[in-house]
């Protein structure tokens, strides 16, 4: 859905943005600024000159030396928090209880437990909290999702992910373990929200293995057995490979292939392969071919409707909590050479 779907007239909602992550600055501020029901009114970094830098490059108003000043700020309705992974959690509780409704970074926290402060902290508020898998509002998956439910493959079995890219350097946020770094916090995130959202189910057990990097230990090569009520999940993803994505998802009469899962470009047209099987090698299958959109636009948008009360946010709070439950148990199960059940929290 859109924030077209807002009501007639309705203020823009104004956002705030926590730090300058390159994700920020080159992804989402661009989109927020794009869409019709948003307005990028601050930026903050815990060093005023570089909070300054990052508001002149991206036209934005306001820049402040600390977090809590832009938090702070009673003419911000909303906050992006797109913050190391260790600081999701405090940061996004600090805004939600100074009254700002928060879309944060996946993934949303360090583990399921502290997930769940958000959970709590969105109940005490009431302000609208969300995780920022933007693949969830794409076109491409949202056709997925439909030829899945409309069983055009038949019944789903299997859903099998790879997302890999290479980058070993100590000064990375994500190579290190103290802030939340390593492959599977951040990129096997993907194949398991997708995996779930396509089953329409949580995993029964889940077996990983993780190599690890010798030097700084975060997780460079993470495989995955999820275990659904009806079916399976497999994938790999890695800190330390070559780049590379692909979501393929199977049914008892055909298979779907997501050519650019996660990271779909915005300046060309993106294709989603569906093949009955009936010819050696796919040549049976026929591409579905998507207009090119900005999808952190789109979850930009969605996020305004949910704060206006006309949609869900794409990934909620309590969505989120289950994903990093299952993340929770991979770790474990890396570490007990055994299955793990998720934990329902």
């Amino acid at each position: 859905m859109s924030a077209t779907a807002s009501p007639t007239g309705a203020a823009p909602v104004r956002w705030g943005i926590l730090g300058a992550a390159n994700i920020a600055m080159t992804k989402v501020i661009p989109a927020i600024q794009g869409t019709r029901h948003s307005r990028v009114v601050a930026v903050a970094s815990r060093d005023a000159a570089k909070a300054r830098s990052a508001a002149a490059a991206l036209g934005i108003p306001r820049a402040y030396g600390s977090y809590d000043e832009l938090i702070d700020d009673d003419e911000i309705d909303a906050i992006y928090n797109p913050l190391p992974n260790h600081l999701h959690v405090a940061w996004s509780i600090r805004a939600a209880d100074a009254g700002k409704h928060v879309l944060c970074e996946k993934p949303i926290a360090m583990s399921a437990d502290e997930a769940c402060a958000l959970r709590a902290a969105r109940d005490r508020t009431g302000v609208v909290i969300a995780e920022a898998f933007m693949v969830r509002g794409h076109p491409q998956w949202l056709e997925a999702k439909r030829l899945v439910e409309s069983g055009t493959i038949g019944e789903l079995r299997l859903v099998s992910g790879h997302f890999s890219y290479f980058r070993r350097d100590p000064a990375d946020v994500r190579s290190r373990v103290e802030y939340g770094g390593g492959a599977l916090l951040d990129i096997g995130c993907y194949p398991i929200t997708m995996s779930r959202w396509l089953f329409g189910a949580e995993p029964v057990e889940v077996v990983g293995q993780i190599e690890r990097d010798p030097d700084m230990k975060v997780d460079r090569l993470a495989s995955a057995l999820l275990r659904f009520p009806n079916g399976q999940a497999t994938f790999a993803c890695a800190g330390q490979l070559v780049p590379y994505q692909k979501m393929l998802v199977y049914g008892t009469t055909g298979r779907i292939e997501v050519e650019i899962p996660f990271n779909a470009p915005a300046d060309r047209r993106c294709r989603v392969f569906v093949d009955d099987g009936s010819q050696l090698g796919g040549l049976a299958a026929r591409p579905i071919d998507f207009d090119a959109v900005d999808q952190y636009a789109l979850q930009a948008d969605r996020f305004v409707d949910a704060i206006r009360g006309a949609s869900e946010p794409l990934v909620s709070i309590d969505d989120a909590i289950a994903n990093m439950a299952v993340i929770d148990a991979l770790f474990r199960s890396a570490e007990t050479r055994t299955w793990e059940t998720p934990a329902k929290l």
